[in-house]
């Protein structure tokens, strides 16, 4: 393999900061390496905020379309053809990757490199580039904003069945006729309100005693109210346990509850349960770079990690995975090296919302 290509930084993923990141250095004189192996703008554009929230929308307005009567609207029964909506919605993901894209083409200290990359050494790493073409690379900075990903489902049978995650649920052409989600947490909300209000039949099934954990009581007790309001069949402390494949395009899930085990059957499987980082391909160990158990890189509060010169921000560092806090690494990390300042995490508040309709606080549905 030729000499390893020298730049000033690396940086590995672009994802909210890794999008932002390499223009800034590139703007202060930095000669800046970036890799992608995956669509430009991460989770975010192309398999979170921009996708999911433009299929919100169209269901919302289904959802108000079936209503119109009680606003003294009367309209023809409702349909939703879920092929234009998938394909209204990878437009704007489409438009937004051009848009970045562009703006790269355009800036001088950039490099994009489309491929898997790992260590090889502390500050050097390989790039593969597609088929038998690899690329050595080496920078005295390396900034690390993989993200994460669905975690596969791993319950008996599931090897078997056709299970959705929350990319390729995105992707369907037609419509469930029921949508059974593992996981009452954002994202299985998310997706439980959207399909119901599309039209499907959807059961929620969460583990834990209450939906949303991580909120209020108050607040999880009046989302699963108004869920139910709308038809979505809610199911607390209730765990999979197995599934398999009927006939007729159809399948059935054993779950334990506390009356003993049940048997649902539904169209479609939908795993929204966790995600893993994506740090695994990146071969860490290579670079004695510290992970916590669950695989997700460790670093302090002004994202370096144990290794000299190497940060780590968004998703695949752990914490809350939302988008503002991805771009304060971004604050942080930009404010550390090419500010001369002190920024950490130690100096924000991370605010958060939950996409469901309506807020929790209104009293009339929209």
């Amino acid at each position: 393999m030729p000499p390893a290509t020298t730049y000033d930084a690396i940086v590995i993923g672009t994802s909210q900061g890794g999008r932002f990141l390499p223009i800034a250095l590139a703007k202060a004189g930095r000669n800046v390496a970036m890799i992608e192996r995956g669509p430009l703008g991460g989770v975010c554009v192309n398999a979170g905020c921009t996708p999911t929230k433009t299929m919100v929308a169209s269901a919302r307005v289904a959802y108000l379309a079936r209503r119109g009567a009680e606003y003294g609207v009367h309209t023809a029964p409702v349909s939703v053809d879920l092929q234009a909506v998938r394909q209204g919605k990878q437009g704007i993901v489409e438009g937004a990757r051009n848009s970045y894209q562009n703006r790269l083409t355009a800036l001088q200290g950039v490099e994009l490199l489309r491929g898997e990359a790992h260590f090889t050494t502390p500050k050097t790493l390989e790039v593969s580039l597609g088929g038998s073409e690899t690329r050595a690379i080496t920078a005295p900075l390396i900034v690390i904003d993989t993200g994460d990903r669905p975690e596969e489902l791993a319950i008996k049978g599931a090897e078997n069945v056709p299970v959705l995650n929350s990319t390729t649920i995105m992707e369907l052409d037609t419509l469930p006729e029921h949508l059974l989600i593992l996981g009452g947490g954002y994202i299985g909300l998310e997706f439980g309100q959207m399909f119901r209000r599309f039209g499907s039949q959807v059961t929620i099934i969460q583990r834990r005693h209450r939906l949303l954990m991580s909120e209020d009581e108050d607040v999880s007790n009046e989302i699963a109210r108004i869920f139910r309001e709308e038809g979505i069949i809610v199911l607390t402390e209730t765990a999979p346990r197995q599934v398999e494949q009927l006939g007729n395009g159809r399948l059935q899930l054993t779950v334990r509850t506390p009356q003993g085990e049940q048997q649902l059957v539904g169209s479609h499987l939908l795993a929204a349960a966790g995600r893993i980082p994506n740090t695994e391909a990146l071969t860490p160990e290579a670079a004695g770079i510290h992970l916590d158990q669950e695989g997700y890189i460790q670093v302090n509060e002004r994202l370096e990690t144990n290794v000299p010169d190497i940060y780590a921000m968004g998703d695949v560092r752990g914490g809350p995975a939302f988008i503002h806090v991805s771009y304060d690494d971004y604050r942080i990390v930009r404010t550390n090296l090419l500010e001369e300042g002190h920024a950490s995490t130690r100096d924000r508040l991370v605010p958060h919302t939950i996409f469901h309709r309506p807020p929790a606080w209104a009293r009339r549905h929209d």
